[in-house]
């Protein structure tokens, strides 16, 4: 009976690769979608911080001369829109719409005692019309807040008592500068506003805000702080709520700021009421600014097209140049980056883009997109149950019929959970299954084993060459087998948008690696071994004597090991040679492919199955070579990218990896025939 079950299992290996394929076809469709909702948002958006650019004007001599110069400058060299924050009243200084003084100074400049028991808070406008645009937007502010404001006049400026602190009114932020807006707006900037939650939620002076905002033409808001509009007054007042209602009837949209250290609180509650009306932001930060220009419009470009991202962000500050004994800013720096040719600009174009306000993707979701992914769900148990065959072969219809009935609950209970957890799973079991059939297929080619155990019989160097270039092709198709599976259980726009991420990367870049070492270690040897069991092969390898070779092995293999992983995922830091290849590459063919793929994981495939097929114990290489067959999905894994790039990205790798395993080849036939045609010699 145990035999007969034995053999049901192997048999069902068949079945399981044609459901596999059937899995595959159904998620084309699904693919498809993807495509198409990738096809949609071609617009990309610069947006400038305006209150860094009054912070800079503030060091000038003239600073609004200055502030509408830059402003032409910047609008002329691409940047179509201006970030603007809720003011406070130092905001409203620094634009030199008004002066404030707390009670002690106030006294001094009237010449008066200070009030023993008043500590208010006097501002004075500079213009009459300062005091016409300004003066109703701080009175409002501080009314509902429940402070009281008085009007009051100083040496014949108008002026405004708020009966609160200095400390306390400076805190407060304000409606954006009406002024400033409409300056803005006549010169032909778009409007982003910023936003901040730190106040009591007020309904009605949100609608009246956005209402003021959508007649600017604003179609996107972003948010500062840690949390957006009405999330902290949420469980209280049910503010998230009618925030989001109250985007919705003006058509504004927000932005998801990239590599934020944690998401802002209700932000993905307030993207799923807009129904994902949300675009990627890149923001270029202030010490960054400074970079040099070419740096700077590279990033732009990348983050566009590899990234989706679709809203630009740029940021400048001021700085003291004791070298020049001047006040400096990264302004000039900026807008090189964006109109010289080659710029920014430019390159986002070229690549297909337009200028103008960011929108959001428009999602594809056929009818029957559903029952497509229900039946890839199926296939990609199928791909599990497949690797876990070639480790317990008693196991796999189990394995199968555990994975559907485990799919099904998890898809009722934990949708999320069920779609990353197959994912995964499927991630790591495609190329585990490729490079398995690889070793799988050198070992059935070789002719019976000669009395030398280490080699098989001689095959000529050509005929070896073609098996293996034809094996890389075989094995890169079935690694690349799992990204349908994977793109038909992750799409949905959150993944696109980030506000949702697979998970698992360091699992998918280590187990792989793990299994195919295991599989090398456990199931290839001598006869006598590979006919014993699971516990007799373990048990063998325990007892043997272990030697000084093994342990410098596995010391090196440790520093490799924490090195892999140090640059797996976007923590790494590659040195200045991997900089320069990777923008030689990208400017010469368009779309960098990886290079551990291409420089090292294709290589050592492509050469360790020419030296396998003579070599016995040359298969160890397959347990650095699958590196890059794992790469290759999890390349498709960053669904924040668009797939032609990931499939271009994969193909390129492939290519050039061919190309240097073939160099790879040739080095070490020639490295070989000197070898024994010099060792003899050395011996006379």
């Amino acid at each position: 009976m145990q035999q007969k079950w034995q053999r049901w299992n192997i048999s069902s290996r068949k079945w399981l690769w044609m459901i596999v394929v059937v899995g595959i076809i159904a998620a084309l469709p699904v693919v498809y979608d993807r495509l198409q909702t990738e096809k949609t948002s071609k617009t990309v958006e610069f947006v400038f911080d305006y209150r860094d650019l009054v912070d800079v004007a503030s060091y000038r001599a003239n600073p609004q001369d200055y502030l509408s110069q830059q402003l032409d400058r910047l609008k002329e060299a691409g940047v179509g829109s201006m970030a603007i924050y809720e003011n406070n009243l130092e905001d409203f200084r620094k634009a030199r719409r008004l002066m404030f003084w707390g009670a002690s100074d106030i006294a001094n400049q009237t010449n008066t005692v200070i009030p023993e028991n008043e500590n208010y808070t006097y501002v004075v406008f500079t213009s009459e019309a300062n005091y016409e645009a300004i003066a109703p937007v701080i009175q409002e502010s501080f009314s509902n807040l429940g402070i009281e404001t008085e009007s009051w006049s100083f040496r014949g400026q108008q002026g405004i008592i708020i009966r609160t602190p200095l400390e306390d009114a400076t805190l407060k932020p304000m409606q954006p500068d009406p002024i400033t807006m409409k300056m803005l707006h006549d010169k032909g900037f778009s409007i982003v506003p910023r936003l901040v939650d730190s106040l009591p939620y007020n309904q009605e002076a949100m609608t009246k805000l956005l209402a003021s905002y959508e007649e600017l033409g604003v179609k996107r808001i972003l948010f500062e702080g840690e949390s957006v509009k009405g999330f902290n007054d949420n469980e209280e007042l049910k503010s998230l709520d009618d925030f989001t209602e109250l985007l919705k009837e003006h058509g504004i949209g927000i932005a998801a700021i990239e590599n934020i250290k944690k998401q802002q609180k209700g932000f993905n509650k307030l993207a799923y009421g807009l129904d994902y009306n949300v675009t990627r932001l890149y923001s270029l930060s202030e010490s960054d600014s400074g970079l040099d220009p070419k740096k700077i419009s590279d990033r732009f470009a990348l983050a566009t097209k590899d990234r989706n991202i679709r809203m630009l962000y740029l940021n400048t500050i001021p700085l003291r140049d004791t070298s020049k004994a001047q006040i400096t800013d990264t302004l000039d720096n900026l807008i090189t980056s964006l109109s010289e040719p080659g710029g920014a600009v430019e390159q986002i174009r070229d690549n297909g883009f337009t200028l103008g306000q960011a929108t959001a993707f428009e999602v594809t979701d056929s009818a029957y997109q559903r029952y497509f992914k229900l039946v890839a769900v199926i296939g990609a148990v199928a791909m599990v149950a497949l690797m876990i065959s070639y480790f317990i072969p008693w196991l796999t219809l189990l394995a199968f019929g555990l994975g559907l009935l485990g799919s099904a609950g998890l898809m009722v209970l934990k949708p999320e959970l069920f779609e990353q957890a197959l994912a995964l799973a499927v991630s790591i079991s495609a190329p585990t299954v490729a490079v398995i059939l690889a070793i799988r297929k050198i070992n059935e080619m070789g002719p019976p084993l000669r009395a030398n155990a280490l080699t098989y019989a001689v095959m000529s160097p050509q005929r070896r060459l073609a098996h293996s270039l034809v094996l890389y092709v075989k094995t890169a198709l079935i690694s690349l087998s799992a990204v349908p599976f994977m793109i038909a259980l992750l799409n949905n726009v959150t993944y696109s948008l980030v506000l949702n991420q697979f998970r698992g990367v360091s699992l998918l870049h280590l187990a792989p690696i793990a299994l195919i070492a295991l599989y090398v270690l456990l199931y290839r040897g001598d006869i006598a071994f590979k006919r014993a069991g699971l516990l007799e092969k373990v048990t063998m390898l325990l007892r043997r004597p272990i030697i000084l070779a093994w342990v410098v092995a596995a010391g090196i293999v440790l520093v490799v090991g924490k090195y892999y992983l140090e640059r797996t995922g976007n923590s790494g830091t590659a040195g200045p040679l991997e900089m320069f290849l990777r923008t030689f590459l990208e400017n010469t063919v368009g779309v960098r492919p990886r290079n551990k793929e291409f420089m090292l994981g294709h290589p050592m495939f492509i050469l360790g199955a020419f030296l396998a097929y003579r070599y016995r114990s040359a298969a160890f290489i397959f347990i650095i070579a699958v590196i890059a067959q794992l790469s290759m999905v999890d390349t498709f894994a960053h669904i924040h990218s668009p797939v032609i790039i990931s499939l271009i990205r994969g193909l390129l790798g492939l290519g050039l990896g061919l190309v240097i395993g073939i160099i790879a080849v040739i080095v070490w036939q020639i490295a070989e025939r000197c070898w024994k045609r010099w060792v003899p010699l050395l011996h006379k």
